[in-house]
C-alpha cells in the first residue's frame, strides 16, 4: 500500500475517535497528567495536540518553519554535517532571543525579538508511530512534497541531525510524538518517576514578539541545574529534538512588559548555559552579547512551543 493511503486511513480512523473532544480528553493529554503530576499543559502543547487529532496532514500544504532555534542553539557541528547553514535572516531572527545572566533581574531593559511561528501538529502517537519517518522518500512521497524543493531540502536535514551522533558530553533524541518527547526528556534527566520533572514553556505568541526594548517585571529561578530542552524541527508533522547541554544550565522564567504598556506582558522560559568552551566562536550569540568562547554564560529565551524539562526540587 502507497504510504499516503496507509496515512489517510490512520488519520482519518484517528478525527473518527477524537472529534469534538477537547484537548483535556486527548490520550496525549491523559499520559501528560499521570507522566507529569501537578504540571498542565502549556497552552500552545494542548493546541498543538488538538490540532493533529482535528486536520489530516494530507490536507494541509508543507511549509517550513519561518524560524527554526535548533540551528541556532548550539548545534553549528549538526548544522556543518547536514548542510544547515543559517542564512542572514535566520542568523538576525536568532539575536533576538539571546541575553547576559546579569539582564535576568526585575528591571532590567533588554531588546527582544522572535519571528513568527509555523510549528505543524502533533500527531496522535498511534498515528506517529505509523507514518514514515526515517526514509526521505517516504516521507516526501506521504506528504507530497516535490523533491528538490525547499521544504524536501529542510526535511531531509532534520532527519540527519537526528541521525547525527550527540556532541561530547551531551545527550539527545528526536521524538515524533508528546509521548515520545516526555519519555525522551525524562529519561535524559535520569528518571521516570511520575511526579519529579517539571516542565515549562513560553507563552510567546504564533506571531512572534516585534524586535523592541522590554523591562524584566519578574523573574523567578527554576529547579535545577541540568535541563532538557526540546526544540521543534522542520518536518510535515511534529518533530521535536531534545538534548541536555554539555554542561550545567540555569533556568528562569522572565515576564517581559513593554516599555510603553502598550501590549500584554509575556512570561518567557530562558535557559542560561553557563560553559560555552566549546561553542563554536562564529555562534551569533557571541557577536551580540560581546563575549567568546568560555566567557560569560550565554543565556537565550524559548521560542514558541519549545520546551524546558527539569527535576523537581
Amino acid at each position: 500500500m502507497h504510504p499516503s493511503a496507509l496515512l489517510l486511513i490512520v488519520v482519518v480512523a484517528g478525527i473518527a475517535e477524537g472529534r469534538g473532544l477537547p484537548a483535556a480528553g486527548t490520550p496525549a493529554a491523559r499520559f501528560w497528567q499521570e507522566a507529569l503530576p501537578g504540571t498542565p499543559m502549556p497552552k500552545v502543547i494542548t493546541e498543538l495536540v488538538q490540532k493533529g487529532i482535528d486536520n489530516s496532514p494530507l490536507n494541509e500544504s508543507y511549509a517550513a518553519p519561518h524560524f527554526s532555534p535548533s540551528t541556532q542553539l548550539g548545534y553549528s557541528t549538526y548544522d556543518s554535517a547536514c548542510g544547515k547553514p543559517s542564512s542572514s535572516e535566520e542568523a538576525e531572527a536568532a539575536t533576538g532571543i539571546f541575553f547576559h545572566e546579569a539582564q535576568a533581574r526585575e528591571g532590567s531593559v533588554m531588546t527582544v525579538s522572535l519571528p513568527p511561528a509555523a510549528v505543524p501538529a502533533f500527531l496522535p502517537r498511534d498515528v506517529a508511530e505509523k507514518v514514515p519517518f526515517a526514509n526521505l522518500t517516504d516521507v516526501l512521497a506521504t506528504f507530497n512534497i516535490a523533491p528538490g524543493s525547499t521544504e524536501a531540502t529542510k526535511a531531509g536535514q532534520t532527519l540527519c541531525g537526528c541521525r547525527a551522533a550527540p556532541l561530547a558530553g551531551e545527550q539527545k533524541a528526536c521524538a515524533t510524538s508528546l509521548e515520545g518527547t516526555v519519555w525522551a526528556a525524562t529519561r535524559m534527566l535520569g528518571t521516570t518517576a511520575s511526579g519529579q520533572v517539571w516542565v515549562a514553556a513560553s507563552e510567546v505568541p504564533r506571531d512572534g514578539l516585534p524586535r523592541q526594548a522590554y523591562v524584566v517585571s519578574a523573574v523567578s529561578a527554576l529547579d535545577g541545574d541540568r535541563h532538557v530542552g526540546c526544540h521543534d524541527e522542520p518536518f510535515p508533522y511534529a518533530v521535536f529534538h531534545c538534548h541536555t547541554a554539555q554542561s550545567s544550565t540555569r533556568a528562569y522564567e522572565i515576564t517581559l512588559s513593554n516599555l510603553h504598556g502598550s501590549s500584554p506582558a509575556v512570561a518567557m522560559v530562558a535557559l542560561c548555559h553557563r560553559d560555552t568552551s566549546n561553542w563554536n566562536p562564529a555562534h551569533p550569540a557571541f557577536e551580540m552579547l560581546g563575549t567568546q568562547p568560555g566567557g560569560a554564560p550565554v543565556c537565550h529565551f524559548m521560542p514558541y512551543s519549545n520546551l524546558v524539562f527539569g527535576v523537581k526540587a
